[in-house]
């Protein structure tokens, strides 16, 4: 009897033991698979537009918008992604006073440089922008809401 209920426990601890590699194993695998199918067009963000429009630099430093800036002036109610695309597309091919939605960065900044990207990089660099949570400066909110209390309402 006892070498009955002995092996009983036995099989329920294995049991439980292989359920528990088993959870462990499927969140490592999720976290992973997590990482490894990362949108392509948050690295593009990174890799082509970070180095003017880096979170990391204070207001003070900044030679031009951050990224959540940008993305919070062409993204209003009813903006469609292939609006927004097609925004970002236009303004990077020939930016211009004349066609600037960001009035106070072109003011602060200047209109930026023409940059020679391939449509297909800023295609997934505005659909990241689209779709995803952009970091934000520490410093962004605050500005933020200073500045839409200063601005014209254009839209």
């Amino acid at each position: 009897m006892k070498v009955l209920t002995l092996l009983i426990v036995l099989i329920f601890v294995f049991i439980g033991c292989k359920n528990s590699k088993d959870e462990n194993n499927n969140k490592l695998s999720e976290s992973y698979n997590d990482i490894s199918q990362e949108h392509p067009g948050k690295k593009l963000m990174e890799a082509y537009c970070y180095a003017c429009h880096d979170v990391t630099k204070t207001e003070d430093n900044r030679i031009a918008p951050p990224m959540i800036a940008i993305k919070r002036r062409y993204i209003s109610t009813g903006t469609s992604k292939k609006t927004f695309i097609n925004d970002m597309q236009r303004w990077l091919k020939n930016p211009n006073e004349k066609d600037a939605k960001m009035f106070g960065a072109v003011k602060r900044f200047g209109v930026m440089q023409k940059l020679l990207y391939p449509e297909d990089v800023i295609e997934q660099i505005a659909d990241y922008m689209f779709d995803n949570a952009i970091e934000e400066p520490e410093w962004f909110d605050a500005h933020y809401k200073q500045m839409r209390g200063n601005m014209k309402r254009y839209q």
